[in-house]
């Protein structure tokens, strides 16, 4: 799981039933971490992404906020700042311990059409699931900002996933609401199958067409981050966050269309130095150890929106992959 990064925290908030289906999914680095992003797609909805351009000044970030709500979802962020300030914690901008600005990145998921209008998540769910974040196992499927996922014809949810990669870990936690197709529907399989470690998934793949009514695209956007202990540049960890999104885009069909707005952060906690030194073979050690963990990067995002799949459970007229395929997960 992305919690195998030391370091690492994750928290979700959520409301289902009733007509809610949404909510808020917080990765926390309270030491703080290096962080980048990479965007795809033609419907983002982000929040202080700019800052984590190489250039601009912000090094570190505190938080990753991924939400539902479309943008009103990305008020959630407020709630997690809340919670970092109340604990001092953020880029000190004054004399006094309390005077910091937490540094918050959020992306948002389009889920608006599968609750009530106007139950969407605000600053109160991103304070719960700061609340609720811990190291350890993380809570998969129809929680968090994977309540109201949806992936192609099927119910999305939270995924995660990790690889060791030599002396580092590589570790990613996904909110798989794709436009395209995560599954084959024809025979049951996961498009990102392959990367299987060890049986993780614990399905039999079906091999048959599944029962599910195969409905057009709508607004929708996949959104995760990806999590390394390596000592990265701004510059770098977005290398990082770049190679993910070739998971993602090995795990639906199609991805980064004009109705995604997928988004990946990347956050180097810096526990662990890459190779270093001076002069030209130094550099290509180090960019070699990085392409490993970019190669990691994109087979773990890939592993993560399947559990994300395989995790769901319905919600309102969503259909899980385990209703459409039970013995599958039998």
């Amino acid at each position: 799981m992305i919690t195998d990064v030391p370091g690492v925290l994750v928290g979700h908030h959520e409301r289902v039933g009733d007509g809610w289906a949404t909510g808020t999914t917080v990765v926390l680095v309270p030491a703080g971490a290096v962080g980048a992003v990479d965007q795809r797609g033609g419907a983002p909805g982000t929040r202080e992404t700019n800052l984590l351009e190489p250039e601009n000044l912000v090094q570190h970030v505190n938080a990753i906020c991924l939400s539902g709500g479309s943008a009103y979802g990305l008020a959630a962020a407020d709630g997690v700042m809340r919670w970092l300030a109340e604990r001092n914690l953020g880029i000190p901008v004054g004399t006094q311990p309390h005077e910091v600005v937490p540094i918050v990145p959020a992306a948002v998921l389009f889920d608006l059409p599968r609750g009530d209008w106007g139950n969407r998540p605000d600053a109160s769910f991103g304070y719960a699931a700061c609340e609720a974040a811990a190291g350890g196992p993380v809570p998969l499927g129809t929680v968090g900002a994977g309540a109201g996922a949806k992936a192609g014809s099927l119910k999305g949810g939270i995924g995660t996933a990790s690889e060791r990669v030599g002396e580092f870990t590589v570790g990613v936690v996904a909110a798989v609401n794709a436009a395209g197709e995560a599954v084959d529907l024809s025979t049951g399989r996961a498009f990102a199958a392959d990367h299987e470690v060890d049986g993780e998934f614990g399905v039999r793949w079906p091999d048959r067409p599944g029962d599910v009514e195969t409905k057009a695209a709508g607004l929708n956007t996949t959104i995760g981050v990806v999590a390394v202990d390596a000592a990265l540049s701004k510059a770098e960890a977005r290398r990082l966050a770049v190679a993910a999104q070739d998971g993602l885009a090995r795990a639906v069909r199609p991805a980064h269309t004009m109705f995604d707005g997928d988004t990946v952060f990347a956050l180097a906690t810096g526990d662990r130095e890459l190779p270093g030194g001076a002069g030209p073979v130094a550099a290509a050690r180090r960019a070699m150890v990085l392409d490993t963990l970019c190669s990691a990067a994109a087979r773990v995002f890939g592993r993560a929106m399947v559990h994300g799949v395989l995790s769901a459970t319905s919600a309102g007229d969503m259909r899980a992959y385990r209703d459409v395929w039970p013995e599958a997960l039998a």
